[in-house]
């Protein structure tokens, strides 16, 4: 069993076809096909099966394939803590956040960071809460830029820094704002704050129509054009509220104190606390 083995396995079950995993991996189909062919014999039994033209897992594939991500999750992890072990400003960060904190809080930060320390070697992902948690609990990722971390998911706590939620609108919009019957425009499933809106509706037991859209940004520009109300972070819609394309919308129980938290897995790199550090020494971050 190797690692190579294993990166074509999880490329094959998470495009469900070999040449895309080839694509992905910049390698030959062949060599995918032996890849996945090999691992099946070292598991001892079928991993993945014909599904058309494409590759569905077996219910086997399906249970190995969690394992197989952590593993290399975890080789990838080691790695970055030998680099950073042996020279904290050369080693690697691998960070993961939600959009609106990759859109908001990270620019500036990434671009500090590289200026103070330009040999560390920074790789970000972004995407909705569910992703980047469980990157972290997959140790994909070495620190979390998110809200606080989900139940279940061994986690550390190193800075905290103040979001608050609010509930925006165009002027024509928030004027006639209803709870019940205004539409909502929110994130897709898997969202952190699209979970927020979903619980703080159903608490106060109102079913307005949704509307779904596909990015923080979709859903601030939907706004915007009348489609609806959001739920958003104010640092989102900063110069939206200065120019008056949105207003705060006077909804019960809002704003909402959601404070952003930087998080690590239970061990914490040199390389990622230097990063810490500097986070720290950013506007409204505060030790945990």
């Amino acid at each position: 069993m190797t690692e190579a083995r294993l990166r074509s396995f999880v490329a094959v079950a998470d495009t469900g076809s070999v040449r895309a995993a080839a694509q992905r991996l910049y390698v030959t189909e062949s060599a995918v096909s032996a890849a996945v062919a090999a691992l099946s014999r070292d598991v001892g039994v079928p991993l993945v099966e014909r599904d058309g033209r494409g590759l569905r897992l077996t219910p086997a594939g399906a249970a190995y394939a969690g394992y197989a991500r952590r593993v290399l999750g975890l080789l990838e992890g080691g790695r970055a803590a030998a680099r950073s072990a042996a020279d904290p400003a050369r080693g690697s960060l691998r960070l993961a956040a939600v959009t609106t904190a990759a859109d908001q809080l990270l620019p500036e930060l990434l671009a500090s960071f590289r200026e103070r320390l330009p040999d560390v070697d920074v790789a970000l992902e972004v995407g909705p809460s569910r992703q980047v948690w469980g990157s972290l609990a997959a140790y994909r990722a070495d620190l979390v830029l998110a809200g606080r971390p989900p139940a279940g998911v061994d986690a550390t706590v190193l800075a905290r820094r103040p979001n608050e939620l609010v509930v925006v609108a165009s002027p024509a919009v928030a004027a006639r704002f209803a709870l019940d019957a205004t539409p909502w425009v929110m994130r897709e499933p898997g969202s952190g704050t699209r979970a927020t809106a979903e619980a703080y509706l159903a608490e106060r037991g109102a079913a307005p129509p949704r509307l779904v859209l596909g990015s923080n940004g979709a859903v601030i520009a939907g706004a915007a054009a009348g489609l609806g109300v959001a739920l958003v972070s104010r640092d989102a819609v900063g110069a939206h509220l200065a120019d008056g394309r949105l207003v705060v919308v006077d909804a019960p129980g809002m704003p909402l104190d959601r404070p952003w938290h930087a998080v690590a897995g239970t061990t914490v790199t040199p390389t990622t606390r230097l990063f810490v550090r500097h986070l720290l020494d950013a506007p409204g971050w505060t030790p945990a």
